[in-house]
């Protein structure tokens, strides 16, 4: 049996790394110069930066497909324990931290509620993720039956999703700084946290409870480890190979059309792109029609010095709400939260000359702006809230959503495939089985399970799975 897989993204990594360490012959084919997709490495000017992603969590994810390439315990992950600052326009700050001591401090300064319901909250989205990972998480979904199984909308109904992820937190905190930090784990999953159902509250529980953790070197050295072991466990891939198209026979896939015109046939054929974009060029079809997440402005800034900086450091917007009816709308919020990753400050080793300033502005997909406006206008906020980049700047580049559809072949340059904003889309995300043809399969962001580069990991782990089940 063979099976090729269109996207080394880390979803086709995963995919290629199990069926190749179970005998399946397997080939990928990769349309850029590297593997890993937005797991990127960018260095400018003797300044390395990871296009993303910039937080990790759940590090067993990829050592469980590192283990199968003989790559386990390759790489050094560094706990962050008080992973992320959070400064708010009025000078207040509020960190997020695994430390649940900590955590309580803090809250008992300025939200008193909180500090009572946090033991509460933590056991509540424990509950949310252990209770998404069993049902949800951990195995593919390749047909309609499996979206109606009676114990799955039972399993379903406990993971609230019929309540915002604003409305949950608000339930055990008072604070609106406390809020809106929570509230853009929504993000994570390209979404809006006013609209996204609670049950992508669990994304809190991996932070908080799980940790987050580094990758000493770059979090892309987890792209780059899992490239080896992929290839260790037998599957062949091939870089800067672009496939055109799909042989198609009746409710069968026979095959790939390479860009050089070369016709490869396998038995089976995993899409691991974004169903938006990829179907439509590989099959001739029209682009789906769905809400997509949220793009990306971003400004990769090395400095001449460093500045005190977090390694994950956020300036929130005046208005968190308006920020994302300006995004809905199709608009780029004159007010925007400024994301900020300096890896440097956790390892200044990948960048001895100075901070390695990745910026990432929340962005209508599909929207194009004036570049070096914008980019001002984000100095300029960040300036005058005590942050001065814009003074310490010795090379940088910018990427837009354009930039970001060309890259990464995404949907007018959504991060995350379709938004959670709606509880369709949140709970009957592309199948990783096509309808029409019975060897055609997709894993990535925007198929299920969804975005985040371990849930991609999983997706990709799940699919081959599914095809090994079907081959004993």
């Amino acid at each position: 049996m063979k099976t090729i897989i269109i996207g080394g993204g880390l979803g086709g990594l995963a995919a290629a790394t199990t069926l190749a360490a179970h005998g399946v012959e397997t080939v990928l084919f990769e349309k850029n110069d590297h593997f890993g997709g937005k797991m990127k490495r960018v260095d400018i000017d003797g300044y390395h930066f990871d296009f993303g992603p910039n937080t990790i969590t759940m590090p067993y994810v990829f050592e469980d497909i590192l283990r199968m390439g003989g790559m386990d315990n390759k790489l050094n992950y560094r706990p962050l324990e008080v992973h992320t600052r959070n400064q708010f326009p009025d000078g207040t700050v509020f960190d997020l931290s695994s430390n649940r001591d900590y955590m309580i401090q803090q809250l008992s300064a300025f939200d008193s509620k909180g500090a009572k319901t946090y033991d509460r909250f933590l056991q509540d989205i424990t509950r949310l993720f252990h209770t998404s990972y069993a049902s949800f998480l951990s195995r593919a979904f390749t047909s309609r039956k499996d979206y109606l199984s009676p114990s799955l909308l039972k399993e379903t109904m406990k993971v609230r999703p019929l309540m915002s992820m604003d409305r949950f937190f608000s339930r055990y905190f008072s604070s609106p700084y406390v809020q809106t930090a929570l509230n853009r784990y929504a993000t994570y999953v390209g979404s809006d946290p006013y609209r996204a159902p609670a049950t992508f509250a669990m994304i809190a529980y991996l932070e908080l409870m799980e940790g987050v953790y580094y990758v000493e070197g770059g979090n892309t050295q987890i792209a780059e480890t899992m490239t080896v072991a992929a290839r260790n466990a037998g599957a062949s891939l091939h870089s800067d190979t672009e496939v055109k198209s799909l042989l198609k026979e009746k409710d069968h896939i026979r095959g790939v059309v390479l860009d050089n015109g070369e016709h490869i046939e396998a038995d089976n054929v995993i899409v691991n792109g974004d169903v938006g974009q990829a179907l439509p060029a590989l099959l001739g079809e029209k682009q789906p029609k769905y809400d997509p997440s949220i793009s990306a402005f971003v400004i990769l800034a090395g400095l001449d010095g460093s500045l005190p900086l977090h390694h994950h450091h956020l300036l929130f917007s005046g208005d968190y709400k308006k920020e994302f009816t300006d995004l809905q709308s199709g608009r780029y919020p004159e007010d925007p939260t400024i994301y900020i990753s300096t890896s440097r400050k956790s390892d200044p080793d990948v960048s001895p000359d100075g901070d390695n300033c990745f910026l990432l502005v929340n962005a209508p997909p599909g929207k194009e702006v004036d570049a070096e406006r914008y980019k001002q206008l984000i100095y300029d906020k960040l300036r005058n809230n005590g942050i001065p980049i814009a003074s310490y700047v010795k090379t940088e580049r910018i990427w837009t959503p354009k930039d970001i559809e060309k890259q990464f072949s995404s949907f007018r340059g959504a991060l995350y495939g379709p938004s959670v904003n709606n509880k369709k889309q949140a709970f009957l995300r592309p199948r990783n089985k096509s309808d029409r043809f019975h060897n055609l399969y997709f894993a990535g962001g925007s198929t299920h399970p969804g975005g985040g580069s371990p849930i991609v990991t999983l997706s990709g782990r799940n699919v081959a799975n599914h095809i090994l089940g079907k081959l004993t």
